[in-house]
């Protein structure tokens, strides 16, 4: 099997941190391959992306990988292709994804034109989802119809945001000035060079999109390169004898040069062409994606890595694998600073110690310094000052994941009291306290070994 070096074998198998098996190869890009795959605990059928992380890097393309999932994870709509985890080894990233059964909506396309009410059905999904990514600060900016999916009961499915953008890297000005895109599909501003806003320029896309679910074919076309670009400057096309006159109305509203006096997503959802059978996606609750870094620095080829065991016993701490944190040991891909902090006065630290250890310590400190332990869950310690402070008695909760073998993560959360007061509490009083038992702090780069 092609490309399957970094995965062990079981059997003819190829399994990847013994979770998932990894199968044929569904495409390919300049720097990743999407494989087929299967959870080996679910039976649920994921598409597999693996990146080079050399590669990546030669090219200088790191933070539009990291970008990538970041955005993959605010966007989590039904009309977006989940991503389910993120793992990495030294050398690959591995994106874990939905997998979309139907293949590109341009295959159909590429049949021939769609009857108003599917191509009605697919833009309806399309602006639902594009208004859900403009609505977290999200811009695609490489709309198109292979960019668009559809899975085994017809629902269409974004892909591919490895060309959006986030509000940071707006200029100054307000604007993005990056070119991108396929020609074909980008706005007239997005080529002038002068800035362009990024939700806009995705809603010109929409219409050459919708276009082209009608026509078949594209509103812009010449052989000579120049001469198409000109035609999009000036937003210059025709319509087919056999669309509707609603259908012409919305597109002229949407392919409009001057994306001052395009229309906006809003106005988009209000007209009743569009309106015709529509229904707002259900929200549904998608499990949070994780992310897990192959934390064995021992083996002697990074593709050649050891399997991580994911299943863990009752009396063994849970496995840490939220998006906050990522230890620092694996070098050259940290994510630890990608995503949004849900617990924002949280403080980490890991520790080469047992969680048994780690939980005795934790529990001869709060004794110190007087704080009372309202409850002892297996690896979770919940402790409350005995002094009110400004907002109330300080209430803090510390729990031990384990992150590999030798490898623990301890988090502290601030659970009600005053965010000063919790800040003073952890520099000032419970570092010292730790110092025998800490490798290293969130952010710091220590080299402590557990003392018996």
């Amino acid at each position: 099997m092609e490309d399957h070096q970094f995965s062990p074998k079981i059997g003819n198998r190829s399994i990847i941190f013994g979770k998932y098996e990894m199968g044929r190869l569904l495409g390919q890009g300049t720097f990743a391959k999407v494989y087929y795959g299967k959870n080996l605990k679910t039976s649920e059928c994921v598409a597999i992306k693996v990146i080079n992380k050399d590669q990546v890097k030669k090219e200088g393309m790191m933070e539009q990988i990291k970008r990538e999932i970041s955005v993959m994870r605010l966007v989590r709509h039904p009309n977006v292709v989940e991503i389910k985890e993120v793992m990495a080894t030294k050398q690959k990233i591995f994106f874990v994804m939905e997998y979309v059964k139907g293949g590109e909506l341009f295959a159909k396309i590429a049949k021939g034109k769609l009857k108003e009410e599917v191509a009605r059905k697919y833009f309806q999904q399309l602006i639902s989802a594009i208004d859900f990514c403009h609505s977290r600060g999200v811009s695609h900016r490489d709309l198109k119809p292979e960019n668009l999916l559809l899975d085994e009961d017809g629902n269409l499915k974004i892909s591919d945001f490895g060309l959006s953008a986030l509000p940071e890297q707006l200029r100054n000005d307000g604007l993005l000035h990056t070119q991108c895109g396929t020609p074909a599909y980008v706005a007239p501003e997005v080529l002038r060079k002068k800035g362009y806003d990024g939700a806009k320029a995705d809603i010109w896309s929409c219409g050459v999109i919708l276009y082209v679910l009608l026509a078949g074919f594209l509103p812009f076309q010449d052989e000579n390169v120049m001469k198409m670009y000109r035609k999009v400057f000036k937003a210059e096309y025709e319509f087919p004898p056999w669309f509707s006159s609603d259908a012409k109305r919305l597109i002229s509203k949407l392919l409009v040069a001057d994306p001052e006096r395009r229309i906006s997503i809003q106005a988009i959802m209000r007209v009743p062409w569009f309106l015709k059978g529509f229904t707002r996606p259900i929200a549904f609750s998608i499990q949070e994606p994780t992310i897990q870094d192959d934390q064995n620095e021992n083996h002697k080829d990074d593709d050649d890595f050891k399997q991580v065991d994911l299943v863990k016993s009752k009396s063994a701490p849970p496995f840490y694998n939220a998006f906050e944190f990522i230890s620092s040991m694996s070098s050259g891909f940290d994510l630890s600073n990608l995503f949004e902090n849900q617990r924002k006065s949280a403080s980490l630290f890991t520790s080469k110690c047992s969680a048994s250890m780690i939980m005795g310590k934790l529990e001869s400190i709060a004794k110190k310094l007087n704080f009372k332990i309202l409850s002892t869950k297996e690896f979770k310690l919940k402790l409350q000052g005995v002094s009110e402070g400004r907002k109330g008695k300080l209430s803090v909760t510390a729990e031990v994941f384990e992150v590999a073998p030798e490898v623990a993560v301890v988090e502290f959360s601030k659970s009600s009291g005053d965010t000063l007061e919790y800040r003073k509490f952890c520099d000032e009083d419970v570092r010292p306290c730790l110092k025998d038992i800490v490798w290293s702090w969130q952010g710091e780069n220590q080299n402590k070994t557990c003392q018996d």
